[in-house]
Parts: structure tokens; sequence; C-alpha cells
């Protein structure tokens, strides 16, 4: 309880720093009914308000969590990965490079120790990234999925302003935070809006797509920013990002304007209790669901195993994944869990 009220109070304090929110409204598709003209919304469920919060925050039955600190990063991926060849490398979290067309993206990136906006509070890095940031190749493009600290982390996001002065996508209403690491060449995207990136002369075409989710940075921001997947256009077929979502019809939509994907990286963690994380995070039986629905050539799990976020244990989420994939009664194709570090060329 004590930690609780901490962080309430670091919270509480953190919005003495926090910039007014321009957000021009006739930038948002009235047609899809996800704002209300004042905050951001999942038009498919209703969200939980402050005394569900509170009755799971005081009643958590934790998992079972371990520090390994001593896990030896992965080898430096190549420069840069030409023509129609994918390769994508787990960091960890959410963070994943991809690399095709010689363009190199990143994902969520976070390398701090703690999901917070302080070092000294907050959920702590129970492994470390897999692949060092002084190993990684120049950053062309960075997704931002939503505002969320384990996702849009500004000390990351810092150093890769001052080293390669990356281009950055996020949903709408996020451009005004990542601004604060120094990244002025943010754009900013409703869901079904794509945009085609130049990066010195390669170009890589993004669509931003539907999640069910939320925002929040501190308790006064709460949906004020967007939050989304996307999904990347290569020339071997598209390759589609999750960023953090419950289940919704949306998945099914993805699959049927892009086709079957080439590639999935769904998260599979803090997902516990299921009656309060289920509309916000799939399980790891609903990410095999939507490997199905996506026709994914090779789903990849993500979101597990590094922060402390809910009430699953640090090992739960690939647990579950294995009994759900053993269960399937079909044959499909692979979803898989990657090591920490590990690259690999995607068929």
């Amino acid at each position: 309880m004590r930690t609780l009220v901490y962080t309430v109070l670091l919270l509480v304090g953190c919005v003495t720093f926090m910039g007014r929110f321009a957000f021009a409204t006739d930038r948002v598709d009235s047609s899809m009914n996800h704002y209300d003209g004042s905050r951001f919304l999942n038009p498919w469920v209703e969200e939980h308000g402050f005394s569900s919060f509170w009755k799971w925050a005081t009643n958590r039955e934790r998992g079972k969590w371990i520090e390994m600190p001593d896990i030896p990063p992965g080898p430096p991926p190549p420069e840069r990965v030409m023509g129609d060849t994918l390769r994508v490398t787990f960091v960890n979290h959410a963070t994943f490079l991809l690399q095709t067309g010689g363009v190199n993206i990143l994902t969520d990136p976070i390398w701090s120790d703690r999901c917070s906006p302080v070092q000294w509070a907050g959920p702590k890095r129970f492994r470390p990234p897999g692949i060092r940031f002084e190993d990684l190749p120049p950053i062309d493009l960075v997704l931002i999925s939503h505002n969320h600290y384990d996702h849009l982390d500004l000390p990351t996001l810092r150093m890769l302003a001052q080293r390669d002065d990356p281009k950055v996508i996020a949903p709408l209403n996020n451009a005004h935070i990542i601004a604060r690491a120094g990244l002025r060449q943010v754009r900013e995207l409703d869901w079904w809006e794509d945009v085609e990136v130049d990066t010195d002369g390669r170009r890589v075409r993004i669509t931003c797509v539907p999640a069910q989710h939320f925002s929040a940075r501190t308790p006064f921001d709460r949906n004020k920013s967007l939050w989304a997947g996307f999904v990347i256009d290569t020339a071997s077929g598209p390759v589609y990002f999750a960023g953090d979502t419950g289940f919704g019809p949306f998945f099914q939509e993805i699959r049927d304007r892009f086709g079957p994907m080439r590639l999935s990286l769904l998260p599979i963690g803090a997902y516990l209790p299921r009656w309060f994380m289920g509309p916000q995070h799939i399980d790891p039986q609903q990410a095999v669901d939507v490997h199905r629905i996506l026709e994914a050539r090779l789903s990849i799990a993500m979101h597990y195993g590094t922060f402390p976020l809910a009430d699953d244990g640090m090992e739960d989420p690939v647990r579950e994944l294995s009994a759900a994939l053993d269960d399937t009664r079909e044959e499909m194709p692979p979803f898989r869990r990657m090591q920490e570090g590990e690259g690999v060329l995607v068929e």
C-alpha cells in the first residue's frame, strides 16, 4: 500500500511538468466514434473507473518475478538489410528492431531501468535489454504506439535524438510529449491514416491501425492522447505491430484491409487479473486467436517478462502461450517466443 501511495503522489507531482494539451479536433475521423470532443475512447468496451482500479490495487495477488541482471546481450545486428529481406531483432518488452529495404525501424524503444517518470521509483526492469544501445545500427524511424512509460520512454528517445535524429510516427496528440526528447520530425496519425516516410531515398509506408487500450502519463491527462498499432508495408507482405491492446473486432478488419500478415508482433503479458486487465490487454490464448485471425505467416510474442505491470508472473505468459498452442487442434504457422537479443530472418 505504501508503494501505491508513493506512486500516486509521484504521478500527481509530475503534472507540474506537463505541457498544455494542444489538440486539433478536426484531425479525428468522427465516423469511427473514438473521440467525444474532449477525450479519446474505445468504441467497443466501457472503461473501468477509479473504483475498479482501487479494488485491484488494494487486493493484488502478484505472480513471481526474479531479477536476471546478468543475461548477456545478443550480437550487434547488421547495419542494413536490403531488398525484400526482413530481419527482426527482439530487444525485449515491446521493443523490436525491424530491418528491411535498407530502413531500420524501432518499435516502442525503452532502454531505461524503470518505466516511470523517474529512475528511483516505479516498475523496474527484471531483464536487461537484449541489445546494447551502443550496438544498435543507425535508426531511421521510430514507432510509438501510445504514451505509457513502458512504451514512450523519454530517456531512450533523447539518446536516439542525439545519436540518429530519427523520424517518429505516433498516434494523435503524442508529438508534444515526444518533442521533449529533442525529436522534431514527428508525424501524428489517426486510426487508418497512413504516411510514406522517406529516409535518405529509402521509402516505407506506415498505417496507424486501431487498438483497444487507453493513455495517461499523469492522473490528469487520461485519454487525451490516442493509442494505436501499426502496419508496415514491406515488399514481401505487411508487418503488424500491435502495441498494447485488448481483443476487438478491428483485428479482422486489419486482416481484411491488408491481407495475411507476413509478421505479427503480439503482446501476451500484463493480463491478470482478467476482470480488470481484460479490456486493455489480450491474454496468451487471445494472442493465438489474433494470430489465427490475421493469418500471420509468423507471430512473435512480446510485452512480457521485463517489467512487472500486472499480476501475472514473469514466466506465466510464456507458459500460457505454450499451453494455448498445444491445445490448438488445427495446423497453424509458427507463433514463437524469441530470446532477448535474438535476430531472425523472416521467410
